[in-house]
């Protein structure tokens, strides 16, 4: 089991036994979102630290990460068996209790990842590689293929596991499951999370 990386375990106690229900939040909330961080969900010896390429306005206004409805992220972990149900953006901290955590690589949230530059996101891998190392998962797992590329300076990256690891945890690149990203249909991307899982808990 992870340990939390403030010096704690997650608790089963104190998350809610009915998930809350998903508001919509306003479109004057989803203004004000922008620029907001959401706190990453990290512990020490993870078997997974997923990072994302940032946060979007859902996810600001909600304070949880992968928020949108259109967001395929908790149905592809579950699908992939990661985690024994479809896990509510609402309890993300539960993913704690399966040795997974969230990070992205720019902490800002914005309308939509294109709004990023490339210093930006070169700046945000440096200082995920930091992370990285303190932290040790198994496996750091970049949710976007092209941010990837960008932030890691690999243009010709497939997705996949990656040749170089990060410190002592192996680097896997897999696509964002973001509704905007109709390329990969839901069998593709529950295929390509799979493979990660494996690696790190076979069948």
């Amino acid at each position: 089991m992870a340990t939390d990386a403030r010096g704690g375990r997650p608790s089963r106690a104190t998350r809610p036994a009915v998930p809350a229900k998903r508001r919509q939040p306003a479109p004057a909330e989803l203004e004000a979102a922008r620029d907001r961080r959401v706190p990453d969900i990290v512990a020490n010896d993870l078997d997974v630290l997923f990072c994302g390429i940032n946060p979007g306005l859902w996810s600001g206004a909600l304070g949880h990460h992968f928020a949108h409805p259109g967001n395929r992220f908790w149905k592809v972990l579950h699908g992939a068996g990661f985690t024994p149900t479809v896990v509510d953006p609402a309890e993300d901290r539960r993913l704690l209790e399966f040795g997974l955590g969230i990070t992205n690589l720019v902490p800002r949230v914005t309308a939509r990842a294109s709004e990023l530059g490339t210093d930006e996101l070169r700046a945000g891998g440096r200082s995920l590689a930091r992370k990285v190392r303190r932290l040790s998962p198994r496996a750091v797992a970049f949710v976007g293929i092209g941010a990837y590329r960008i932030a890691l300076k690999r243009p010709r990256a497939q997705v996949g596991e990656q040749p170089e690891a990060m410190g002592s945890s192996a680097v896997w690149a897999l696509p964002n499951p973001s509704g905007l990203q109709a390329y990969y249909q839901m069998e593709d991307l529950v295929a390509a999370y799979a493979e990660l899982r494996r690696s790190l808990r076979p069948d």
